[in-house]
């Protein structure tokens, strides 16, 4: 059994006896006591009961049981409410919170067949763009250890590059599932908002939080987006849209550049996003030119909404209910106070202050309020440039992986990593981050952005683009030694 295996070549063997649930759980499991240490992309891994659900996917295959994911491991981002198990969101404020149930996200995968094997690092309360904001340690890109595999979803895109596991969940806030996809050189989806069920997903921003998967390949990604996805009346945002079919594209394809987006973009990294573009063309699909006018204040909106957003959502954790609690409280605002000081970490602090703040008497109008009508015109953009293509193809990240702890005193500049994937995000818009090449030895990316609920053209023409290429296929070179 080899660590990189399709999710077809693996279901293949289990449905062939070639290998068994249970032998395919210990070989994930070994890697990963081999390699967290240096990577520490797993926050809890839990052998005894990846175990108990291997033994009962080998049974169902046994009896001729057919599921989509039976007997496939699978991470989990630790945002995601998990029975019985730790939830952290990566934060001190949780570390002890044992969730009492699953969220939506969980129970459609786990009866989809797949197995749990544990629950993966991110950056605190899914904010950041490094994985360095985590209350449980730096997060480590298997490419280069020195380097941050993004965030916030870095631990399951970082697990999934080095071979710890064949799946895992992420969220997307402003870029959390594409960005970490780019710098680790994987393939993730972040699906349209309503598409995947927010219900026992830990809250960012609940206007903009979106559960999706990653994998190795497009073709992975979909299967594992068909177990997640689904109408949920638990969640009110939930929408009741059919099913992701993805198949062979029959038609040929119109793909939008922004080419405004392409100008300050580092020489070796277009010249990978201009080889894409190349095989795309060769498929047949053609590329026009069009414009995004907005795009340039997305960013900025997005920091307004966001950090709003989860000043109201993290106003919960006061050391009453549940999470962290100070001890000894001198009163109620002495609890309140230390708890939450305590609690959170400095970049939590510094986006609930802000969004308290544009918030504010005096201040909503100036901030909050003018964003939204900019999300407005943004959402516009796209719609409009969906009246004339089909796909819109943009870069996924300014730079390769960079080092880490370059960007931490530099929060700015460290916003700015999200420069490509924020404006589909304030749209609602799925979008697909694929690998296209490499730069110094680090994966370079590229992002496909579609239509609402439109998911299926996304997925098929990434599988036809990764029929013809192999980028995907490409796997860190510190594990070379030990997986050959």
């Amino acid at each position: 059994m080899k660590p990189y295996q399709s999710l077809s070549q693996i279901r293949s063997d289990l449905n062939a006896r070639k290998t068994c649930a249970v032998e395919l759980t210990q070989l994930y499991l070994d890697r990963i006591q081999k390699y967290n240490d240096q990577l520490n992309c797993f926050i809890s891994v839990h052998p005894e009961q990846a175990f108990a659900a291997a033994r009962n996917a080998d049974q169902c295959i046994r009896q001729g049981i057919s599921k989509p994911l039976l007997g496939i491991p699978i991470a989990h981002k630790d945002l995601f409410c998990t029975k019985g198990l730790p939830t952290t969101c990566g934060s001190k404020m949780l570390q002890n919170f044992v969730s009492p149930y699953d969220s939506t996200v969980v129970s459609n995968i786990r009866n989809a067949g797949a197995i749990t094997l544990g629950k993966t690092n991110m950056d605190e309360f899914a904010m950041g763009s490094s994985n360095e904001t985590s209350y449980f340690g730096v997060v480590a890109n298997p490419w280069d250890t020195s380097r941050s595999p993004g965030g916030s979803s870095g631990g399951s895109a970082s697990a999934v590059a080095a071979g710890l596991v064949p799946l895992a969940t992420g969220s997307d806030t402003g870029g959390s599932i594409r960005q970490p996809c780019g710098f680790c050189g994987t393939t993730g989806l972040k699906p349209t908002y309503g598409r995947v069920s927010r219900f026992g997903m830990i809250a960012f921003a609940s206007s903009l939080d979106q559960g999706g998967p990653i994998a190795n390949s497009a073709a992975d990604c979909a299967t594992l987006l068909q177990a997640m996805e689904g109408y949920d009346p638990r969640d009110s945002t939930s929408a009741n849209v059919a099913a992701t079919n993805c198949g062979d594209l029959n038609r040929k394809l119109k793909i939008g550049l922004p080419t405004h987006l392409f100008k300050d973009l580092d020489g070796e990294i277009a010249q990978n996003l201009d080889t894409a573009k190349a095989e795309l063309t060769y498929c047949g699909h053609e590329f026009v030119e069009i414009e995004l006018p907005h795009s340039d204040v997305a960013s900025a909106t997005y920091y307004v909404i966001s950090g709003a957003e989860a000043s109201a959502n993290l106003s919960r954790y006061d050391g009453v209910r549940y999470g962290h609690r100070a001890e000894s409280p001198v009163d109620l605002n002495d609890l309140y106070r230390r708890s939450r000081s305590e609690g959170f970490g400095a970049e939590v602090k510094r986006r609930i202050l802000t969004g308290t703040f544009a918030l504010s008497v005096g201040y909503f109008d100036a901030y909050y309020l003018k964003a939204q009508k900019v999300r407005r015109l943004i959402r516009q953009d796209f719609l409009d440039a969906f009246e004339s293509v089909d796909l819109i193809f943009t870069p996924v990240t300014p730079t390769t992986a960079f080092e880490l702890g370059s960007l931490t005193d530099n929060p700015v500049e460290m916003y700015q990593q999200d420069l490509y994937t924020i404006p589909a995000s304030l749209a609602g818009l799925p979008a697909l981050s694929l690998p296209c090449g490499f730069k110094d030895g680090l994966p370079v990316n590229f992002q496909l952005i579609g239509r609402h609920f439109d998911e299926a053209t996304i997925l098929s023409a990434a599988q036809q683009y990764q029929g013809r290429t192999s980028w995907h296929e490409s796997h860190p070179t510190i594990f070379e030694s030990s997986d050959s």
